[in-house]
């Protein structure tokens, strides 16, 4: 067996140990785990992606709709829940 040392950001190492626990999983297990699926699959066993809410066109798009917004161009759709349930009736 190899030894693997790696670093890891405390909170994110407290989480995913809670989250391993819940599951009956040593964070060594899990590590193996993780690089069984790795082999198994050839590459990193799911999706990497990055969010598109902070893509640079949607972070335009919003700063646009928030000056929009500020300077008196329009107006939320809906101004509390008595509104949006209103909505769902229509």
């Amino acid at each position: 067996m190899a030894n693997v040392n790696i670093r890891v950001d405390d909170r994110i190492k407290r989480e995913a140990e809670r989250i391993f626990s819940e599951l009956g999983l040593s964070m060594s297990t899990a590590t193996n785990v993780f690089y069984r699926q790795v082999v198994r699959c050839g590459g990193i066993p799911f999706d990497l992606k990055v969010d598109p809410f902070y893509s640079a066109e949607n972070q335009a798009h919003l700063k646009k709709a928030i000056g929009d917004y500020e300077a008196g161009k329009s107006k939320p759709v809906v101004k509390n829940m008595d509104e949006l349930e209103k909505m769902e009736h229509e």
